[in-house]
């Protein structure tokens, strides 16, 4: 197994970190720069900003943003909300991201995965995966983009089937389910993507305790692990959850 890595997620609004549930119920969290700053000290080893509100509002990822973060970190930053073009990902990259994630914009034009790939491979190419619970889907999870405010009818494993035949270079599966909730990775729907497919997977979603951390790697199959709520909020130190892990028998970098 490859050392795992830890990935903190700035979601963003109005030039500020917010953290909501299930995707609502946005709170403050504090200043994009100062937490990126805060979370390289601590030891993270990628770091994960998402324009949160960019789809919804039919508008482009801030740029400045990128900048601003980008300035005080040398960890990879991947950037996510409102990538929609080749020339989106190709500014977002030059104003400092060294990956850019795409959601909505891939489920509308499938193609763009493979012309992105093409145009600046695979490895700055991270697909997010916005699922819920739907018993009427194959695998029992749907795709849901624009901020999780609409289902696709789209089964969520054939998704990230399709997205690494297309070329994505890392999937980012979220479960509207867990997301903010504290109560553990969804481990069923992470472990159903890594099963179904053979690149690098994100959990995300719902990280509380040093024990969900340890269960997304063994029982969900993901290599990096992302959190927010429990950094953001100081419940948990990236160094404690490094400890956690190594002390558990995984590959870390400390």
């Amino acid at each position: 197994m490859d050392e795992i890595k830890i990935m903190p997620c700035l979601d963003m609004k109005n030039g500020r970190v917010v953290k909501g549930v299930h995707f609502v119920d946005l709170k403050e969290a504090g200043d994009p720069v100062e937490n990126a700053s805060f979370y390289q000290k601590e030891g993270a080893d990628e770091l994960a900003m998402l324009d949160i509100a960019a789809t919804l509002e039919n508008r482009k990822t801030r740029l400045e943003w990128v900048k601003n973060v980008s300035s005080v970190i040398d960890i990879p930053l991947t950037v996510g909300g409102g990538i929609s073009t080749l020339e989106d990902i190709e500014l977002v990259l030059e104003a400092g991201a060294d990956r850019i994630s795409i959601n909505s914009a891939a489920v509308k034009n499938p193609g763009l995965i493979n012309d992105a790939v093409s145009a600046f491979g695979a490895e700055k190419i991270t697909i997010a995966i916005d699922g819920r619970r739907n018993n009427e889907m194959p695998s029992g999870f749907e795709v849901v983009v624009a901020g999780g405010t609409r289902p696709v009818g789209k089964d969520a494993v054939e998704w990230a089937k399709q997205c690494e035949k297309l070329g994505a270079g890392v999937i980012l599966p979220t479960s509207m389910d867990g997301d903010g909730t504290k109560a553990g990775y969804d481990i069923e729907f992470t472990k159903a993507i890594s099963d179904a497919v053979g690149l690098p997977v994100i959990a995300s979603g719902g990280a509380g305790t040093l024990e969900h951390f340890y269960q997304g790697v063994i029982s969900g199959g993901a290599d990096v692990l992302l959190a927010a709520s429990v950094f953001h909020y100081r419940i948990l130190s990236i160094k404690e959850v490094k400890e956690y892990l190594r002390e558990k028998g995984l590959k870390v970098k400390l």
